[in-house]
């Protein structure tokens, strides 16, 4: 290497990670990250591909925004409950609850006595004061390890006694066959597709009958010539010996308490009234916490799981527990609130919306989402964009908010329904860019 070559003036390592501006960006995003960048920067200028004094710069620019990969998004697609981006949003208080978990917390321990106590003790409090038909209260970390949880102590080796109407796939393709058969029990169905009767239960319980599972199938419908069983007829089912066959109602969607505006959603309060032994929901959903399966009932049946060697590792950690906690005890959740509001109160921020734009507003149909109450719509009112402007919502330039909205019959729609108000300036200033990216025009 002549003396002359510019690859002599390429900084050290050290002298770059010393650098004021790559010095902070370490103490936030880790050595390893920075070091990474500078590294490939480095490898950038020795190969001729840009100047040595820009080295630092350029390692500057390569390092992400955020610690983690994951992009906050504003939900402008109408969809309260979206699996895709994460299902219900966390309320402030839920927030305030998890940044003060993250440290060292009483999650274990009795500040009065030092001994270790029941984990999680005030997120179960809180859970049973908010179903108080619940006997007691169990949190593992998802709806399905709460169903999972609740067919293995109660039936693994023998059966499990399910309508082949409530047969469901949920998401990404599992299907509730094979949870099942995961815990080592045996199905077995009754009824049809259709219609399943009492007759049919009572025919199929016998000695080796686990319980009866109720799963409410919350992303379908089933209308016309169906009927089925409701859990006030099978809470005293009983085995040939005269014992009562615990009714498991999986309940899907979280509703803890009945909701006029989803009358054909179960909730859990009802649900332990009519006869069910246990209930089994996500937290995440209707709820409007974060991700949890959520079991609630009679107090001996809830021991039995709590005490089954699975639930070890099924448990959640203190965010989860401080998150739900901080939910059940709070202010109504962003995802009740999104939930609630109508037509009329939302129009007007559609209209400044689509006035700042100079586009049109029109009428539109929210959903639910999260595979709750399928054939409910949500009546509101979304500004119509150019179907590119969709996709380029999604991929922005840095420093503008990334937005979701939805393709319906070949038009773009931005619908403010799951969007905090006080955020609609940044889907406005989103829009304003991609409209203008795209060649569009619009007021600034």
């Amino acid at each position: 290497m002549s003396h002359d070559d510019p690859r002599r003036r390429i900084p050290r390592t050290d002298v770059l990670l010393a650098d004021p501006r790559l010095a902070h960006a370490r103490e936030r995003l880790g050595a390893g990250v920075v070091r990474e960048a500078v590294t490939a920067a480095q490898e950038r200028a020795r190969r001729g591909e840009l100047e040595p004094e820009d080295v630092a710069a350029t390692a500057l620019a390569a390092l992400p925004e955020r610690a983690s990969s994951m992009t906050p998004v504003l939900n402008a697609t109408g969809v309260v409950v979206h699996t895709n981006v994460g299902r219900a949003p966390l309320s402030p208080v839920a927030l305030e609850a998890v940044v003060d978990a993250a440290g060292y917390v009483d999650v274990e321990l009795d500040l009065d006595t030092g001994a270790r106590s029941r984990r999680g003790a005030g997120a179960l409090a809180a859970l049973r004061a908010s179903v108080p038909a619940a006997g007691a209260a169990l949190v593992v970390n998802n709806g399905a390890a709460a169903l999972v949880l609740a067919t293995t102590a109660l039936a693994s080796g023998r059966e499990v006694v399910v309508s082949r109407g409530e047969l469901v796939e949920i998401g990404d393709g599992f299907r509730l066959p094979d949870l099942i058969a995961s815990t080592g029990a045996r199905l077995r169905e009754v009824g049809t597709t259709n219609r399943t009767h009492l007759a049919d239960y009572l025919e199929a319980v016998g000695p080796e009958t686990g319980c009866i599972l109720k799963v409410h199938p919350s992303n379908f419908r089933v209308a016309g010539f169906v009927s089925s069983v409701g859990l006030s007829e099978l809470r005293d089912v009983r085995r040939p010996d005269g014992s009562i066959v615990p009714v498991v109602a999986d309940i899907g969607s979280g509703l803890l308490t009945p909701d006029a505006a989803l009358p054909d959603e179960p909730d859990a309060s009802t649900s332990l009234t009519d006869g069910a032994t246990l209930v089994t929901a996500s937290g995440d959903k209707l709820l409007g916490g974060p991700q949890a399966g959520i079991v609630v009932g009679d107090a001996a049946t809830v021991e039995t799981l709590r005490r089954h060697p699975l639930a070890r590792a099924l448990r959640v950690d203190k965010l989860t527990l401080a998150a739900l906690e901080a939910t059940l005890r709070g202010p109504v959740p962003p995802v009740t609130a999104f939930l609630h509001l109508t037509a009329a109160e939302l129009r007007p921020r559609a209209d400044r919306l689509a006035a700042a734009l100079g586009r049109e507003v029109v009428p539109v149909e929210g959903r639910v989402g999260g595979g709750g109450a399928p054939g409910v719509p949500l009546p509101g009112w979304a500004v119509e964009v150019p179907v590119a402007v969709v996709e380029r919502l999604r991929r922005p330039e840095p420093g503008t908010p990334v937005v979701l909205a939805r393709v319906e019959d070949g038009r773009g729609l931005v619908d403010l329904r799951c969007v905090p108000p006080e955020r609609d300036a940044d889907v406005r200033r989103a829009l304003v860019a991609a409209l203008a990216d795209l060649g569009g025009s619009s007021p600034s």
